[in-house]
């Protein structure tokens, strides 16, 4: 599947995906967002945050900044000082603290303060683009969205869902072989994935519950 103009992708394709979902539904019951949030916000700020560095690192210091900054007034009006000494666990702290200010703003200035929830509006924001709406409409609003982040676009082409590199182009082609309704599911089950079994550079295909549907393996 290398075009966006394609028929569809074949009948085969799509049962085999739909088994390694189901195989990955059952290996990790538990799959879901592992950034710490209770709002719209605090998910869209964490996942910004997340770039560069890890959620474990990102959960670290959110409580803090949570606690410090509870809506988009709060960040757009932030002392930029004490809002990077905040994020200084995190790396590139400084350019951090300009990205969660800059958002604020743009969500006092044009969304009253609220998180939208259409992905349209959600890239327009500063530092937000496809892969983090997608994660703020499935796990903030329970909008479908496919999040390909860098396990879910290697584990696609490991598993012969795609060949493409191009995020856009993976997110449409996953999107094609799985039901609408499992998509954020989906992406949390190959990112659970990714992290614990498929490694980058190791993958345990001795210990893969989708041996059998992928053509990567090495068992």
């Amino acid at each position: 599947m290398s075009s966006l103009d394609s028929p569809g992708p074949p009948l085969a394709l799509v049962r085999r995906a739909r088994r390694v979902n189901r195989a990955l539904a059952e290996r990790y019951p538990d799959a879901r967002c592992e950034l710490d949030f209770r709002t719209p916000l605090e998910l869209l700020v964490a996942t910004v945050l997340s770039a560069q560095t890890t959620d474990v690192r990102v959960n670290s210091v959110t409580p803090v900044l949570f606690a410090r900054y509870p809506d988009a007034a709060a960040y757009a009006g932030a002392d930029r000082e004490e809002l990077e000494e905040i994020l200084r666990p995190l790396g590139f702290y400084r350019a951090k603290a300009r990205s969660v200010q800059g958002l604020g703003q743009a969500l006092l200035e044009r969304f009253d303060g609220q998180v939208p929830p259409r992905l349209a509006d959600l890239v327009t924001l500063p530092g937000v683009g496809r892969k983090t709406a997608n994660v703020v409409l499935g796990d903030a609003f329970g909008i479908p969205g496919i999040t390909v982040d860098t396990h879910v676009g290697r584990l696609a082409r490991r598993l012969g869902w795609t060949t493409e590199e191009d995020p856009v182009r993976v997110e449409r082609e996953i999107g094609a072989l799985i039901p609408r309704a499992e998509w954020t599911l989906v992406s949390h089950r190959l990112i659970f994935h990714g992290r614990r079994c498929c490694l980058a550079r190791r993958p345990d295909c001795a210990n893969c519950p989708v041996t059998r549907d992928c053509p990567s393996s090495l068992v």
